[in-house]
């Protein structure tokens, strides 16, 4: 097998069992038997757990956004496409491996000193915001650049709360909720 199908092998193993078990949870050997390699083979790849844990953080980012902004940009122009942003969420919500927001389970789990793996997920966060960001500055006509900003901040935290409190509750009134008051305040 090639150097890159190993690494990312290696990548969608951690993915998976980060996201289904948790960080602290999920040990190297976990990741080792579950894709079928060896332990040196994972050290070729990779120095660390936390190296992994970027990794991973990345992955998942990447295949978040690329989706997030597919699904958005297939809805119709205007309101439409900023509140497929719950839309969305709910789709992901019904997923049957749903665990809740990738970063803040592991935010949750790391040492609060741990600038490297935080850095990255403030990182993450800031960039979807950019990416709501743009949805608001070319779906709303007629507000200014700082009310923009405030909107689309405000947005990210229906959203956010959404992820975070349908997981806990286990059913998807939250994001039906969360969609019912970004109606109003785009209005």
């Amino acid at each position: 097998m090639k150097h890159a199908e190993v690494k990312n092998r290696i990548i969608e193993t951690a993915s998976f069992l980060f996201y289904k078990n948790g960080y602290n949870s999920t040990g190297i050997n976990q990741i080792i038997a579950e894709a079928g390699i060896a332990k040196a083979t994972l050290y070729n790849h990779f120095k660390s757990k936390e190296e992994i844990c970027l990794a991973y953080l990345k992955f998942k980012n990447i295949n978040f956004l690329t989706d997030f902004q597919s699904f958005t940009q297939s809805r119709k122009k205007g309101k439409d496409q900023i509140l497929a942003i719950f839309d969305f969420l709910k789709l992901f919500y019904q997923d049957k491996d749903f665990n809740g927001c990738w970063c803040i389970k592991t935010v949750s789990e790391i040492p609060k000193d741990n600038e490297i793996i935080r850095n990255e997920i403030q990182s993450q966060k800031n960039s979807f915001i950019d990416i709501i960001t743009q949805l608001v500055k070319h779906n709303i006509e007629g507000i200014n650049g700082e009310q923009v900003n405030s909107l689309s901040r405000q947005i990210y935290l229906l959203y956010e709360s959404a992820v975070g409190e349908s997981h806990l509750h286990q059913q998807d009134w939250p994001i039906i909720e969360s969609k019912k008051l970004c109606e109003k305040i785009i209005a």
